[in-house]
């Protein structure tokens, strides 16, 4: 290896810390040739888990260690949300030993494509936020304080929503993808929301069945926070709004929901 390769591979060991990941992007500009990167997939030196990506031979391939390098080395703006962002933040009933089987991200460009090629258990699905919130049509996007750090390494952190801006948008998941059940167990958990917030993320909301629905759950789990919102200062729509075949009309705010929430399991 002559001595500006071995300093190229040095710099590379400063610069791509173990456990993270890049794309052929990242190595262009940061001076590493086609030939150099196959080089060092030769040599042992670098492992490429899909087609255009690189990461050190150490350090474990895991689906939050990928989405930090978008969030950090890639520049990525994806957030994790949703249930996962719940799941992660200690809320879920549900949550197995191996950890979240899908991966809810937000954000506004869809991830790159290799992501859906690694070899990793889990499946990631993507949610355009702009959709569901207005203000994440802008920048700087102006949500503060719906965003949360959580460690997954040493000086590497995940961001995900904060649990008020998951629960939106997983309510955005009902009925599809999302059981009124599975919202029903994770709702009676969440004492501690900040009413400010969810104030400003309902304000926020595009969508009329998401907020009906989360008055619809917070009139079943009357935490203390739940006094402190103004409904009337929520654009609630007009009509009626079918949600599940066969269920019950919520005479207050006009969607069907179901009519065995209650019974027993």
């Amino acid at each position: 290896m002559t001595e500006q390769n071995s300093g190229k591979l040095n710099l590379l060991e400063r610069t791509l810390p173990e456990g993270l990941l890049v794309d052929a992007a990242w190595m262009e500009r940061h001076g590493y040739s086609t030939s150099l990167r196959s080089q060092y997939v030769a040599a042992g030196w670098l492992d490429q888990p899909a087609r255009g990506t690189y990461k050190r031979p150490r350090g474990e391939l895991a689906w939050d260690r990928v989405i930090v390098s978008l969030q950090t080395l890639l520049g990525s703006t994806l957030t994790v949300g949703g249930r996962t962002a719940l799941d992660l933040q200690g809320f879920s009933h549900y949550l197995s030993a191996s950890g979240p089987a899908v991966i809810h991200l937000y954000g506004v460009s869809s991830p790159p494509g290799w992501l859906s090629k690694l070899p990793l258990p889990q499946t990631f699905r993507f949610h355009r936020s702009p959709t569901l919130f207005r203000s994440l049509a802008e920048k700087p996007f102006p949500q503060e304080g719906t965003l949360r750090q959580l460690p997954v390494m040493t000086e590497w952190n995940l961001t995900v929503s904060a649990p008020e801006r998951a629960l939106l948008e997983m309510l955005d998941e009902l009925p599809a993808r999302e059981s009124f059940h599975q919202v029903d167990m994770l709702m009676e958990g969440l004492s501690m929301l900040s009413p400010r917030r969810l104030q400003m993320l309902l304000a926020d909301c595009r969508s009329v069945k998401v907020k009906r629905l989360f008055f619809w759950f917070a009139a079943r789990h009357p935490h203390a926070w739940v006094k402190q919102i103004d409904r009337d200062a929520v654009d609630l729509g007009t009509g009626k709004r079918s949600l599940v075949k066969g269920g019950t009309l919520d005479p207050d705010l006009l969607i069907t929901v179901p009519d065995d929430l209650d019974a027993p399991v």
